[in-house]
């Protein structure tokens, strides 16, 4: 362990959130459950970024047009989001050390600045979906217009620093509650939506012309860029590290163990409610005059004419902005752990959530002030296009540092995992290449 930690010395008096790291007790005799409910919450808090507003285009237009066929790619990027989180937060926990923080002490200063700038475009990219879903969210329940609901949306900073000071389990139960919300509004959608189970089921097994149609091929890709997002791999090799657990290499391995089993059935529930906004979809315009329904304005005032319910678009409308809620709390977290880690700047947070705000919230006013609903839609696509193009730039550090032995110790990836991960970077890495080609210059 001495290569390890020699590898990792630099800086590491400085650790990632400070005021919050270590924060939460971890006890070192009880039961299973007792030491699994003790890392719970992390993964539930990026599980957000797999639920967000971002997502919600691309599964109504998958659901709406192909029906429950592209289910199998909601399941197939989830499973990379598994494989992808399980090596940020096995990064975390062995190295003491965040995404960003390992990028600044592995690369060159001009290398790891470019890295940076990079992701905060990508930050700045997904903060201005979650802020724009939950203005178009308080427009569709509440008639507020677009402009001053981007503007409310500048509370959360208010609320994550209020919270964050009386426990980072505080955070962690707002997400908790608001993905609560989000499940049981989908719950009852899919009830009222009465979806068919034999292809629903048969939807969840790759068919060959999710490739060989190249429009259906398209949106599959959106799906994906819009599932896996780079500031997810940043916060969780931050917010791991809020447990204290033991720093020696059981410890350790104790630690990645139930973070992974806390990752992996947040992850699982993030799957069932992306499949969801895509069954409703499905089950709900698919086959009828509605198929080309891609916008979630034009899915919320549908879905009760179509479906003859009440409830069901409010609960639709509820959820998304339970969704844009919940994605800014854990943006602008992931915007100071960025900053702190590749620039070793420590401001105070709430100027950094501030400033990561605002970075957001001036487009959106903007577009929503000049354009309505329309520009909207327009910057929504635009930002997962910008955040496909950054994903490369945090998946490759990632799996490249777990991956090595002088970095990671007797915690390297194992030779199936680290094949298995840098198949799926490159699969990652060529889907959104495709995108973006087809975005800029195709017809």
């Amino acid at each position: 362990m001495n290569t390890l930690n020699n590898a990792w010395s630099r800086e590491l008096n400085t650790p990632s959130l400070p005021e919050v790291h270590a924060s939460i007790p971890v006890p070192k005799t009880g039961s299973f459950w007792r030491k699994l409910f003790a890392f719970t919450g992390p993964g539930l808090m990026v599980a957000v970024g797999y639920m967000d507003p971002g997502n919600w285009a691309t599964d109504i237009a998958g659901g709406a047009k192909f029906g429950y066929t592209l289910l199998a790619v909601i399941l197939i990027s989830n499973f990379f989001a598994m494989i992808l989180q399980h090596l940020s937060l096995k990064l975390g926990i062995v190295t003491g050390r965040d995404l960003a923080q390992a990028c600044r002490d592995h690369y060159s200063r001009p290398v790891s600045f470019a890295l940076w700038i990079l992701c905060e475009i990508a930050i700045a990219a997904c903060d201005l979906a979650e802020v724009l879903g939950a203005a178009i969210a308080m427009n569709l329940l509440f008639g507020l217009p677009l402009p001053i609901g981007v503007v409310i949306t500048v509370v959360d900073v208010l609320v994550v620093l209020y919270f964050q000071h009386k426990g980072f389990r505080w955070i962690e139960s707002i997400v908790a509650g608001l993905i609560f919300i989000i499940l049981l509004c989908f719950v009852y959608e899919i009830i009222v939506s009465n979806p068919a189970i034999s292809p629903l089921l048969y939807g969840l097994l790759p068919q060959p012309q999710i490739v060989t149609n190249p429009e259906m091929l398209y949106v599959a890709i959106g799906i994906l860029g819009a599932t896996v997002m780079p500031h997810n791999l940043y916060l969780h090799s931050s917010i791991v590290q809020t447990r204290n657990y033991e720093k020696t290499e059981a410890g350790k391995f104790s630690a990645i163990r139930f973070a992974t089993i806390d990752s992996t059935v947040s992850l699982l529930l993030a799957f069932f409610i992306n499949a969801a906004i895509l069954i409703v979809a499905a089950a709900t315009f698919h086959g009828t005059e509605h198929a080309n329904v891609a916008d979630i304005s034009d899915a919320y005032h549908l879905l009760d004419p179509i479906l003859g319910v009440g409830y069901a678009s409010m609960l639709f409308g509820v959820a998304l902005l339970a969704s844009g809620l919940n994605s800014t709390l854990t943006g602008t977290l992931a915007g100071q752990i960025v900053m702190e880690g590749f620039l070793n700047l420590r401001l105070p947070p709430w100027m950094r959530r501030l400033v990561t705000r605002l970075v957001a919230i001036i487009p959106a006013f903007i577009v929503s002030l000049w354009y309505g609903e329309k520009g909207t839609g327009q910057l929504l696509v635009l930002s997962q296009v910008i955040l496909s193009l950054q994903l490369s730039f945090a998946v490759i550090p990632l799996v490249y540092f777990t991956s090595n032995r002088p970095k990671m110790g007797v915690f390297v990836n194992g030779t199936i995992l680290t094949y298995s991960s840098w198949a799926i970077a490159f699969i990652i890495c060529s889907l959104n290449i495709y995108l973006l080609w087809e975005t800029f210059m195709g017809s």
